[in-house]
């Protein structure tokens, strides 16, 4: 049987999100991994330096509010 995928990845397996849910700290870094890297393109940001060249960069502030509310989120499905 294959696995379910959505564009080519490999979507969590429900026993990991239902060990989420009731608050498994495995489950919840499991889950927080899969999504890093949608929370890390939501949180990229273009900061100029002093010569007005473009960097791009993480806004580990906004990462952390986002990783919080994703956790309150996954807690709150009860």
């Amino acid at each position: 049987m294959m696995n379910p995928s959505y564009k080519s990845r490999a979507l969590l397996p429900m026993p990991v999100i239902e060990a989420a849910r009731t608050g498994d700290a495995e489950a919840v870094e499991r889950v927080l991994r899969y999504y890093e890297s949608y929370i890390n393109k939501l949180c990229t940001r273009t900061l100029y330096d002093e010569y007005g060249y473009p960097h791009e960069c993480v806004d580990e502030y906004m990462k952390h509010l986002l990783e919080i509310k994703l956790i309150h989120a996954i807690v709150a499905m009860n």
